[in-house]
């Protein structure tokens, strides 16, 4: 009796462990097997993707390690449910389930895969980090909408009147925020191809100019030499003519309009002008020390010879104080030695007087 009871408590363990222990190594073959590749990754790939210049696929290798492992846990259960002996009904639903968790993994990686090359160009390029986090929205939205439509579609549900909600909401929305929206790629646009950047003095063709102090997704603020602060829509800006005094370079020629009198010893003036121009830019701050300064003749006036002394400053600011000691360092100059800077006279003939 004891053996019979024996033998069939030792078929009913066999049985179990028929039942159980087949699917269960499935499983475990399947998570060991994505964590070899994974480590793979981590030891192979990993390091010679830091070997390369770009960082982008550093970011894709640390993004696909936990779903991977996750995606090779749904074809273990797939192959498992696969092979156990289920009811029609229900195993008509497996591979679909089994799709649908793979497409939310799929998702999942390419939005942490987009995410970190948006992170990744918003780190290299500042003057975007106002705006990464809103297009890390955008992104993420419109990939698990994908996703949300690729499952419909697994599951046998129709987005046919899903993508026409969406299209007419969509135009809906354009129509309502079309302001808003082109504001919002113009500073994408200004973001990305910097014609101008966070720092810069600029100048639009409207007249307004100023240091650039932020560029958001909406609107540029600029901030003027008397400390006000100008905002300009970011279509606005894109569609302006500006000037940025920072590109190519911050350092610029500085241009001084002087007159001297037709009497005057050009050859002198010329040496004298250019001795005084040496001096102020060594002496004052924002000057050149190193920048050979000249002149050039250019017109004769109505009362004057007129010429252009070209400076040197480091940027666009400088200009006024170098201007401003050069004027002062010339006509004391002027004075000493004897050069003579006109100015207009007129001769006015009253009716009814004789010339003398």
């Amino acid at each position: 009796m004891v053996d019979k009871m024996a033998g069939v408590l030792e078929e009913a363990i066999s049985s179990l462990l028929a039942s159980y222990m087949v699917p269960l190594l499935i499983i475990i073959s399947f998570v060991v097997f994505g964590y070899v590749l994974v480590l793979i990754i981590d030891r192979y790939i990993a390091r010679l993707a830091e070997k390369t210049r770009t960082k982008l696929d550093d970011i894709i290798v640390r993004t696909v390690r936990m779903p991977l492992i996750f995606i090779f846990v749904v074809i273990g259960v797939g192959t498992v449910l696969h092979y156990m002996a289920l009811p029609p009904e229900i195993e008509v639903y497996v591979d679909p389930l089994l799709l649908v968790f793979i497409v939310l993994a799929a998702v999942f990686c390419v939005s942490r895969i987009l995410m970190g090359f948006i992170k990744h160009y918003a780190k290299k390029h500042e003057g975007t980090k106002p705006v990464a986090p809103i297009i890390q929205r955008v992104v993420q939205v419109v990939i698990y909408l994908i996703g949300l439509m690729i499952i419909f579609d697994v599951l046998g549900v129709s987005i046919t009147p899903l993508l026409t909600t969406l299209g007419i909401g969509g135009v809906a929305v354009a129509l309502a925020l079309q302001e808003t929206l082109s504001n919002f790629f113009s500073g994408f646009y200004i973001m990305t191809d910097r014609p101008v950047r966070v720092g810069d003095y600029i100048k639009l063709d409207s007249g307004e100019e100023g240091y650039v102090v932020d560029v958001g997704w909406r609107t540029s603020r600029i901030r003027s030499l008397p400390n006000n602060v100008i905002v300009i829509p970011n279509k606005r800006l894109t569609q302006a003519i500006v000037t940025n005094y920072y590109l190519p370079e911050k350092e610029m020629s500085c241009l001084v309009d002087v007159g001297v009198s037709y009497d005057s010893d050009l050859e002198k003036v010329e040496k004298v002008t250019i001795d005084v121009a040496k001096k102020v830019l060594k002496k004052v701050s924002g000057g050149v020390e190193t920048f050979e300064p000249f002149i050039r003749y250019n017109k004769f006036g109505d009362f004057s010879i007129n010429f252009t002394v070209i400076l040197r400053v480091r940027e666009y600011v400088d200009k006024y104080l170098v201007t401003h000691e050069f004027m002062k360092e010339l006509h004391k100059r002027y004075n000493k030695e004897g050069i003579v800077i006109p100015f207009p006279i007129r001769t006015v003939y009253m009716k009814g007087q004789k010339e003398s």
